[in-house]
């Protein structure tokens, strides 16, 4: 990328680039929608969004890593907090999202939209 005094402001902005699924690649080579990242006056680095849809799987992966199974074995009470979670991110707003969280939680379509109407109280 640029000089070795950027590494460490590399090194602080890819966690969160990885959290939500993104690509660090050189500024020179970003396109219309990459964001580059400039420090102390320079473009240092370009991160490379995903696509909502990807953004989504990657979510799941990440919180299936986190409660250190599948998805699909927690209990219910577990699985209406991820919902409310995944609701709270904006998830639902993605094409297909429902299917691929029902996916995910080994529940039905039915099931994600009764745990979205028991939290709005319907």
């Amino acid at each position: 990328m640029s000089g070795a005094g950027d590494e460490p402001f590399i090194a602080a902005v890819k966690p969160l680039v990885d959290a939500i699924g993104g690509q660090l690649i050189p500024p020179d080579e970003a396109g219309l929608d990459d964001v580059v990242l400039t420090w102390e006056g320079a473009d240092v680095v370009a991160v490379r969004l995903p696509q909502l849809a990807d953004s989504l799987d990657h979510i799941l992966a990440a919180l299936e890593r986190r409660k250190g199974m599948p998805l699909a074995d927690l209990d219910r009470r577990a699985k209406q907090e991820i919902v409310r979670s995944l609701e709270a991110r904006g998830a639902f707003a993605v094409r297909h999202g429902v299917e691929t969280v029902a996916s995910a939680l080994g529940v039905s379509r039915f099931t994600v939209y009764n745990y979205l109407n028991r939290e709005k109280g319907v």
